[in-house]
């Protein structure tokens, strides 16, 4: 089964199976693959299965429709093709190579590097110190874990095998670190630190 992987910057925000016959993308919540920003039209494209083919239709949208820097009305998309809505891009992956990954990877016992790796770091959460959501706390549980609001600031907390690191990825926002700016340059997290992202402020707490 083909699917898209939709990112900012160098962040990973999800992957999405192309499982159905329409995949609407827009800005909308009623989308199939919501995209919450400005730059994005309310229902800006659609990625239709035709057979074998999988194409893209740009639907009248404000800002356009890119596919590897061009601008496209309608395109058949090819593997590892990137598109581009606004700042976010989605790279097009299609079912012939998911399946051919699937079957040329073969697993390995890990290395003692990987195991380490693997068992580190310990497991943390974002708990929520201010606003309607105060008291709430995140599971960081994936890889990377975006934080904020599409257009307005996001930020990103990244697991590395010594640690945990957070880096600005678009907003404005004026995020800081115990009060010092966060910008695009990851750094990392330790117990207690604070957070504050468009003035709402998150603790990061680590066992």
């Amino acid at each position: 089964m083909p699917k898209v992987i939709v990112s900012i910057g160098e962040v990973v925000i999800k992957e999405v199976q192309l499982a159905k016959d329409r995949t609407t993308v827009g800005r909308r919540p009623y989308n199939d693959i919501v995209i919450d920003n400005l730059a994005v039209s309310g229902e800006h494209a659609v990625i239709q299965m035709s057979g074998s083919e999988v194409v893209l239709d740009d639907l009248n949208s404000t800002n356009g429709t890119y596919v590897n820097g061009k601008p496209i009305k309608k395109q058949v998309l090819q593997n590892g093709d990137d598109i581009e809505v606004g700042k976010y891009k989605i790279k097009f992956v299609s079912d012939h190579m998911v399946e051919q990954a699937a079957k040329t990877v073969v697993p390995k016992p890990p290395s003692a590097d990987a195991a380490a790796e693997q068992a580190s770091p310990v497991a943390a959460t974002i708990k929520v110190l201010s606003g309607t959501s105060a008291g709430r706390e995140v599971r960081l549980t994936k890889v990377v874990t975006t934080i904020g609001k599409p257009a307005v600031a996001v930020a990103a907390i990244s697991k590395r095998h010594d640690g945990y690191v957070v880096h600005h990825v678009e907003g404005g926002g004026n995020p800081t670190l115990n009060g010092n700016p966060i910008t695009s340059d990851p750094v990392p997290l330790r117990n207690g630190d604070v957070i504050e992202l468009a003035g709402t402020q998150m603790q990061f707490v680590q066992a």
